[in-house]
């Protein structure tokens, strides 16, 4: 299995903190999904909002024994993400850093030229960067060339739902980088979608509103949790390869020909 910047998580499946009706909720959708990760904003810690924000905020995430991964989120400039990321270091207490510079407003797609500026500046500070981006290759090795031991690419736009919209792509980037750890990140919206990334050989996948905006989050937290590992064991397990026709279950050979 691969490792995360030398830690090895006990659960394939990240989740987000945003969005969800109360803390308590949050809290009990955590617990119930087993994720290994949490991805908070440094926004949200220092700003309050729904959840509270400041010192409870982190006081649950504290509580529910995880590792924290802080973001970057909202930042539309390597500039902006650099500040933010060395801001969240001192508040979050971790060189972990989650990566987004937008490039897009509307389809909230990252920028690749920010996003390397960012990881090229934030590696060299010693961060352990885990970087938001779509499924190019030629970004990819540049990233990795900056330093980053994880890639973090799009199944989907963020909060769309949509799944692996580019199989191929995610394919071929999880093959053509077979030592670097990658977590499919975004745009997932059901456990199928989980197992199905785990299942292409993926090593986490990361997810929010799918779980917070659900009817049930805490359940849907639940489901995503045993999808993922489902899929993790399925890869490991080396599944069949498809076929083009039938092949009888139940051998013949043997059989009394009447």
């Amino acid at each position: 299995m691969r490792d995360f910047y030398g830690v090895t998580l006990d659960s394939p499946l990240m989740l987000g903190t945003a969005q969800y009706p109360s803390p308590a909720v949050m809290e009990a959708a955590f617990r119930a999904s087993g994720a290994s990760v949490a991805t908070v904003s440094l926004r949200r810690e220092t700003a309050g909002g729904q959840m509270g924000g400041g010192q409870a905020f982190w006081q649950i995430i504290k509580g529910l024994g995880v590792h924290v991964l802080p973001n970057t989120a909202g930042c539309y400039s390597a500039r902006e993400a650099i500040t933010t990321a060395r801001m969240a270091r001192d508040v979050f207490e971790t060189n972990w850093i989650k990566l987004e510079v937008i490039g897009h407003a509307d389809t909230l797609q990252p920028d690749p030229f920010g996003t390397l500026e960012a990881a090229e500046t934030l590696s060299a500070d010693g961060f352990e960067v885990f970087p938001y981006m779509t499924e190019d290759q030629v970004l990819a090795q540049r990233l990795v060339d900056a330093g980053c031991r994880v890639l973090m690419p799009w199944g989907a736009p963020i909060g769309s739902g949509l799944g692996l919209n580019n199989r191929y792509g995610l394919r071929t980037l999880r093959a053509a980088f077979p030592d670097i750890a990658m977590v499919v990140d975004a745009g997932l919206g059901l456990p199928s979608h989980a197992a199905d990334a785990m299942e292409t050989g993926f090593d986490a996948v990361l997810l929010n509103t799918a779980v917070a905006q659900a009817g049930d989050p805490v359940a849907m937290a639940e489901a995503f949790g045993l999808a993922a590992r489902a899929g993790a064991l399925a890869y490991r397990a080396d599944p069949m390869a498809p076929r083009d026709m039938a092949v009888p279950s139940t051998p013949v050979i043997g059989k009394a020909w009447l």
